[in-house]
């Protein structure tokens, strides 16, 4: 039952995280602060998906996240090499 709570309190936060994160992207300035937010956002997509995978019992949710994580990665550093050079692929 505690287990539970604390499932949904988990979802919650990483919801309001999600949220705080598309509103700083929405709101930011420089395009550095909004690749940042999306970084983070993608961080905390991955923590929901983990966090549903152990609320419905299955393994395809951690897998999902694994794939998500090195999406987000690769994305992110090549948006920021963008940033720096101009171009990606040398």
């Amino acid at each position: 039952m505690i287990l539970e709570y604390a499932i949904w309190f988990a979802f919650a936060c990483f919801g309001a995280a999600i949220m705080m994160c598309l509103w700083r992207i929405i709101t930011a300035d420089g395009v550095g602060t909004r690749v940042l937010a999306l970084d983070t956002m993608v961080i905390n997509t991955i923590a929901l998906m983990i966090l549903y995978g152990l609320d419905q019992g299955t393994e395809i949710f951690f897998e999902a996240a694994m794939i998500i994580a090195m999406l987000g990665f690769v994305s992110t550093v090549a948006y920021a090499r963008f940033m720096l050079r101009g171009n990606i692929i040398e």
